[in-house]
């Protein structure tokens, strides 16, 4: 990080306040929590209910789960000058950042917040975002987490002056670059926006025709179901919902807790909310190999339980990472690639931590992992797994069929390559 980043870091960590205390989900104000769901008073916003999901693709058939529902859809936004090529980001903080401030786009706003149902401050610079000079992409949110949730990811150009609040700042490509080596520094909406807009190679040799892929995708989606059904919170097996926070019985999985926050530069100054709360370090790693000239990513067919179809994720993609050898949800195969690649690796492209939007998810963590293979490797590969070649994942990205911590990961490693 550069002295110029730095001193505008450190003048925004001094000038921007947070404190948030975890409170009752009973004690929470302006939201209802009851026997079949957490929701606001103005039903704007988002809610909690309970989910079923019965599946084949996974050793456990069935399960119930919490799950986040926010049917409108937010924009992530950046606004790019184009004489400069300088991106317009701001330090902000959010209730479940672990580090209370990260870098966000230049607008991070739900339907809701932008519509100002709390009341408070309009958000600045949304103006840019529903013009023509632009980028767009409708991009899917953490399917295990929320419920069909997308936002839309906009890229906006400008080439006059803007006049910015002192909490924005232009950054050039190498000085996010260079951010993006730090920990849970770069929030996860800031990449969700560039990763959907990653160039396309002139040159690219696929492994595996688009005919072959199609044909392996279908006869996935013939072998394999994932069927869901919205349930009410008391109706959830192995969950314990108490007046304190729901969770599950094995302490396994994620947490739904309440939070009371007070700050000083966002829209309003206090409000009370739920938020998921992450058990352990989640890990998202992919391996890389050159076959014929052309870099390929090793991805994997998945079902989530908050998504109408399958996906595409990275190569190892888990909740859990500390202890992956005896998690359960992960298979022999996933926990031998952590094993022999990941943690042994001689050639690491990437290796950080960065954090889940803090906005719904309490100091959550993922481990990103790249890691390039020896050409003189080989892998056997269980049915679900492919090598796409780099064009092909861009394509995939620009479908939705690629998850979001893939596509987070896959544009970071090629972030030069971002529009």
């Amino acid at each position: 990080m550069n002295k110029k980043v730095s001193k505008w870091l450190n003048n925004q960590r001094r000038k921007q306040f947070l404190t948030v205390k975890k409170i009752d989900l009973s004690k929470l104000t302006k939201w209802v929590y009851n026997k079949k769901e957490i929701y606001h008073k103005s039903k704007k916003f988002f809610k909690i209910v309970g989910i079923r999901v019965k599946s084949n693709f996974y050793n456990q058939k069935s399960w119930d789960q919490p799950i986040i529902v926010q049917s409108e859809i937010g924009i992530l936004g950046i606004i790019k000058n184009i004489k400069t090529n300088k991106y317009l980001l701001q330090a902000k903080v959010e209730p479940g950042n672990i580090n209370k401030i990260q870098i966000s786009p230049t607008v991070q706003a739900t339907k809701s917040n932008y519509s100002r149902i709390h009341g408070g401050k309009t958000i600045p610079f949304l103006k840019y975002f529903k013009k023509k000079n632009r980028n767009f992409s409708l991009q899917s949110e953490q399917a295990f987490r929320y419920y069909n949730k997308k936002n839309s990811n906009i890229i906006s150009y400008v080439t006059k002056k803007i006049n910015l609040d002192e909490k924005f700042r232009w950054f050039s490509k190498i000085e996010i670059l260079n951010l993006l080596k730090e920990k849970n520094l770069i929030n996860m909406d800031t990449l969700s926006v560039f990763s959907s807009f990653i160039k396309k190679r002139k040159i690219d040799f696929p492994l595996n025709k688009e005919k072959k892929i199609i044909m392996w995708r279908n006869s996935l989606n013939k072998k394999y179901f994932l069927k869901n059904k919205i349930i009410n919170l008391n109706s959830i097996k192995n969950w314990n919902l108490t007046k304190k926070k729901i969770y599950h019985q094995t302490n396994n999985y994620f947490s739904v807790i309440g939070i009371k926050v007070k700050t000083n530069k966002r829209e309003i100054t206090d409000w009370n909310q739920p938020i998921i709360k992450g058990s352990k370090m989640a890990f998202a790693g992919y391996l890389i190999k050159k076959f014929k000239n052309t870099n390929h990513y090793l991805c994997r067919y998945i079902f989530k339980p908050g998504s109408k179809e399958g996906t595409y994720t990275c190569s190892v993609n888990t909740s859990q990472f500390i202890g992956y050898k005896i998690n359960k949800d992960l298979t022999n195969f996933q926990k031998k690639l952590i094993s022999e690649f990941f943690i042994k690796s001689k050639d690491l492209i990437y290796d950080n931590i960065l954090s889940d939007e803090g906005g719904r998810f309490y100091h959550s963590q993922i481990k990103y992992m790249a890691c390039r293979l020896d050409k003189n490797i080989d892998i056997e590969l269980p049915e679900s797994y492919i090598w796409l070649s780099q064009n092909q994942v861009i394509d995939l990205i620009f479908e939705q069929k690629i998850d979001i911590e893939a596509r987070l990961l896959f544009g970071i490693i090629n972030f030069k390559e971002t529009i």
